[in-house]
């Protein structure tokens, strides 16, 4: 599944010269824990997060929405208004584009140890992705999924009749039974079914009539005494 389907498309925005006590404001009314930092023709410039407040403010340690919320009512505490947000902002951010796999941004978050990352243009935010947002691509039914596999990929992608195989689905966890034509089909069959969104692991009892791996075109060697056409 591409990230386009599940990205959020409303995001919300800060210039990198508006205050903190600003960029405080639209995080508690939008009940988000971040922003996108960008410049005035919309290119994305970095983030500012809830974790950028609490290390702006040194000896501070809170890092829940409700302490930013007291932390934005408490004008004593409160930094001045002229510590600006690209005072404070993370300016490497991880980024991918719409038509990236939901697999590799998952891997992306993990590696990068973040719970979200923008979706972009060229260097334009169209979307953000979350953690949340990445799970539902796996929180399929079990009819789905075996929908999928017979009618998709059995059927349609590798032209398979699909009487041919048993399909089953237990949370996720697939068990292909069947005979095939050719050893290639069930090795591609295999390798398609756990592509699919939602299979979490697959056990495979296929068998087929032909190994059409072990065949190979054999050229007879020249008969004595001729040339090699070169």
């Amino acid at each position: 599944m591409k990230v386009h389907d599940l990205m959020t498309t409303d995001i919300i925005t800060v210039g990198r010269d508006a205050s903190l006590k600003e960029a405080a404001r639209r995080m508690i009314e939008a009940d988000v824990s971040g922003l996108l930092v960008t410049d005035e023709n919309g290119q994305l410039e970095g983030v500012i997060t809830e974790s950028d407040f609490v290390k702006a403010e040194a000896g501070r340690r809170a890092n829940k929405r409700a302490r930013l919320l007291r932390w934005f009512n408490q004008d004593d505490v409160m930094p001045s208004a002229e510590r600006l947000v690209k005072d404070v902002m993370t300016r490497e951010v991880v980024t991918a584009p719409p038509f990236a796999d939901h697999a590799e941004v998952a891997r992306l978050m993990q590696k990068a140890g973040v719970k979200r990352i923008p979706i972009v243009e060229g260097t334009r935010p169209v979307g953000i992705v979350s953690r949340s947002d990445i799970m539902r691509a796996f929180a399929r039914s079990d009819a789905d999924i075996i929908t999928e596999i017979t009618d998709h990929v059995i059927a349609k992608v590798l032209w398979i009749d699909p009487r041919r195989v048993r399909v089953q689905s237990a949370d996720g966890n697939v068990r292909l039974d069947g005979k095939l034509e050719t050893k290639s089909d069930a090795t591609l069959l295999e390798d398609l079914v756990k592509r699919v969104d939602g299979v979490v692991s697959l056990e495979a009892h296929l068998t087929w009539e032909i190994d059409n791996t072990k065949l190979e075109m054999v050229t007879p060697p020249p008969k004595p005494g001729t040339r090699p056409n070169w």
